[in-house]
């Protein structure tokens, strides 16, 4: 349901919508979120033309959220937009959600690879109030023609090696949830834990499930690894919840795993893989970033702003 419509910066207008669950690149922005009161997209037109957007969770207790229980939210210039235009949209946002009393503003900005006018809109946002409160650095490999020459390296490189140790990966749609429950138990085993909304999957992958792709990793037909690949976006492909039995020692799985996404990649003609973030609670798991450093070619940041109101 439309909010209101009004003509602010240099015919530019802002348009407050209740989110509705249509088909956005970025599939999650009009994903629900339990215990939230309300969720809006804010649209920046000019000339009845989306200029950009940005999606809200609003909770009960005040906050607006772009986005909880999601990788990113964040700002999405949808055609090229002025500084001065991008920097217009983000203070009418602010002075909307004031007017809602609301009384804190998250903002997960996607890294630049999703959003290639990132650090323009972190420079604003700092400009304009908000305040860094986390930074998460994401490895990419970025390039079609370049995703398919690694892939095929790699490809060429672990075969044997896979044969003589009886190791099989592929990759596949998902058609039940158990790997969920191994994963958390592997990583646990591992001192890892790591908070993972199954019932929210489950939901995400039953209504997107074109968008989720299980790898599975096999030791003489045993499942013995997995990591889902999802495509947050249409040109991309996010590597996420990994995990390989602890109590198995194996040779090159993890990167049999990560081939197989490159693979993938191929396949789903994406324009990058995200390889994700190399986090140990409040340090660099540094470990992680040189393993996922063979894989990558760039790395950016995602990160957390803060307004109150």
């Amino acid at each position: 349901m439309e909010s209101f419509k009004k003509e602010i910066y240099e015919s530019h207008e802002l348009r407050v919508v209740t989110s509705q669950r249509e088909d956005k690149d970025y599939f999650l922005s009009n994903f629900p979120f339990e215990n939230y009161q309300e969720q809006l997209d804010f649209i920046w037109e000019k000339k009845q033309k989306t200029k950009a957007l940005i999606s809200f969770a609003i909770s009960i207790t005040g906050e607006a959220i772009s986005l909880p229980k999601s990788p990113f939210g964040g700002f999405w210039i949808i055609e090229n937009s002025s500084s001065a235009s991008i920097e217009a949209f983000i203070l009418a946002s602010i002075e909307e959600l004031e007017s809602r009393g609301i009384k804190s503003i998250t903002i997960i900005q996607a890294p630049k690879p999703y959003q290639p006018h990132a650090d323009l809109i972190n420079y604003l946002l700092f400009k304009s109030g908000f305040v860094q409160e986390n930074v998460m650095s994401h490895q990419f490999f970025i390039g079609r023609k370049k995703l398919k020459k690694l892939a095929q390296k790699e490809s060429s490189k672990l075969l044997s090696k896979s044969k003589n140790s009886d190791l099989q990966v592929r990759y596949s749609s998902i058609s039940n949830f158990g790997f969920l429950k191994e994963i958390k138990s592997w990583n646990s085993q591992k001192g890892y834990e790591i908070a993972v909304d199954e019932n929210r999957i489950v939901q995400q992958v039953s209504e997107y499930p074109h968008r989720y792709f299980l790898i599975t990793l096999s030791k003489n037909a045993v499942p013995i690894g997995y990591s889902l690949g999802v495509k947050l976006t249409s040109n991309s492909l996010y590597y996420f919840l990994s995990a390989i039995n602890p109590k198995i020692q194996v040779k090159n799985g993890g990167e049999l795993i990560v081939n197989a996404l490159f693979q993938l990649a191929v396949e789903q003609k994406v324009d990058f893989i995200d390889l994700g973030s190399s986090d140990l609670e409040d340090e660099v798991n540094h470990k992680l970033m040189f393993f996922k450093s063979r894989f990558s070619n760039d790395m950016s940041n995602k990160i957390t702003w803060v307004k109150k109101l």
